[in-house]
């Protein structure tokens, strides 16, 4: 963009300042208005869009702090520069307190002038690109946009809506590949906490010795690396979210210290000897049976309690097939997309392999195997073909077989028989019931039981 898609808006109420301003800036090829009448400045600031505000600070009628409030309503607000030949450190304060982009005393140098307009429009554009990534995040984690028509992620999607407005702990369980983390950002940028950061630890990935320092910090000295201070995640997080991952993974000197630093709502960094408050919700989340560990004497029952005080259960995708076509669907709109493939689905047979497909790496899993597709495929529809030879073997082998080795028992096979056919018959209950040879009503009774 050049200075000519930048529109500037210059108030003093001495014409001859206005006219030399505006010169100087129309040479360097901004669109400049200006006016001397601040009344008519404030109205002009609700009804039309500036990029840069520059105004004298005394002036007839309302004062250039005056403006500088009424820019603070418009959102986002205008970088505001104050110029004026009265200039005092208390006049330059209070300007810097109410959101003055800078303070400029008269007499100055043009080329100050414009120098600061230019690095005050970067910092608006700057700015202006936090928020719409901001939205973007936002938008991409809303739980409206987590994927999931069956009745278990129906019942997720309700549960982090009636969690929005608390700063309760969150535990997360579920097998690796569920998406733990997408529940949590939903989670989080569903809630009152959306404006504070969201602030990600994986406690499996950081080797025990450094783990405490990432997250309560440490002051300069504290040990032999430590060359000046650190800030903890845990104040990183500051009126936001800190999520822990794989929180079973943290070794049990850590969970002690996790523990008082939850139940006093301080913490001391290492080396330090004074304990800071702080606002954060915690999200943690695990694969492991946290429960199991807890009778190994592996993870502290009352950290448990603490982490677990509202606890969601994602189950794997096995048992919620009827998302499996969403997800393909979903999957392959994305990726396409990034690999600017034309695909426009999957054929009948593929699907059915993949809906038959006893998915142990999960969504993570599935969405591998459609990027494989898309990469290594040729057509516009993903074929049986494409997708791994473990896929189709496994489809291939005896259904009957598949139960002997699960050790299901009849009333099991039944349910998943059922579950199977409704799913070939694309949810049409009507159809499945005349391919199993029931009629509607006893095929209702017994999907109420399943």
């Amino acid at each position: 963009m050049g200075n000519q898609d930048y529109k500037i808006l210059v108030v003093d109420d001495d014409p001859g300042m206005c006219q030399t301003i505006s010169d100087v800036l129309c040479e360097e090829g901004f669109s400049v208005d200006t006016l001397n009448e601040s009344v008519e400045a404030s109205r002009v600031l609700t009804r039309e869009e500036f990029d840069v505000i520059v105004t004298d600070l005394r002036m007839k009628g309302l004062k250039g702090l005056d403006l500088l409030g009424v820019t603070r309503k418009i959102h986002p607000p205008p970088p505001v520069i104050i110029i004026t030949a009265f200039g005092t450190i208390e006049s330059a304060i209070q300007a810097m307190k109410m959101g003055a982009y800078d303070y400029i005393t008269k007499p100055f140098k043009m080329e100050e002038l414009v120098l600061t307009i230019q690095k005050a429009l970067e910092h608006r554009l700057l700015k202006k690109e936090i928020i719409r990534l901001k939205k973007e995040v936002e938008a991409r984690y809303h739980f409206h946009h987590l994927i999931g028509k069956s009745p278990s992620m129906q019942n997720i999607f309700s549960l982090i809506e009636r969690i929005s407005e608390s700063s309760s702990n969150v535990l997360i369980t579920g097998e690796s590949g569920t998406g733990k983390e997408l529940v949590a950002r939903a989670t989080h940028y569903n809630g009152n906490r959306k404006e504070g950061p969201f602030i990600a630890l994986n406690c499996a990935a950081i080797p025990e010795t450094l783990l405490e320092s990432e997250l309560f910090g440490y002051k300069k000295g504290a040990f032999t690396d430590a060359k000046s201070d650190k800030k903890g995640l845990i104040f990183e997080a500051k009126e936001g979210t800190l999520f822990m991952d794989e929180i079973t993974e943290m070794p049990p000197t850590l969970q002690a210290k996790l523990l008082r630093v939850i139940e006093e709502r301080e913490v001391r960094p290492l080396g330090d000897t004074v304990s800071y408050p702080f606002d954060v919700r915690i999200i943690s989340t695990t694969n492991q049976d946290i429960q199991a560990l807890i009778r190994e004497g592996r993870f502290r029952e009352d950290l448990y309690y603490r982490l677990k005080v509202i606890d969601i259960e994602i189950p794997p995708l096995r048992e919620r097939r009827e998302d499996i076509p969403l997800l393909i669907q979903h999957f392959i709109a994305k990726l396409g997309k990034d690999s600017k493939k034309k695909v426009s689905g999957v054929s009948e047979d593929a699907l059915r392999i993949l809906l038959n497909y006893s998915w142990p790496g999960n969504i993570r899993e599935l969405e591998n195997v459609i990027q494989r597709a898309i990469t290594l495929g040729q057509h516009e529809m993903v074929l049986p073909e494409d997708l791994p030879p473990l896929m189709t073997r496994e489809t291939e082998g005896d259904a009957l077989e598949k139960a002997l080795k699960m050790r299901y028992t009849v009333d099991q096979l039944e349910k998943e028989y059922i579950k199977r056919v409704l799913i070939e018959a694309g949810g049409n209950k009507s159809k499945a019931a005349e391919f199993l040879g029931l009629d509607r009503k006893t095929l209702y009774r017994k999907l109420r039981e399943i």
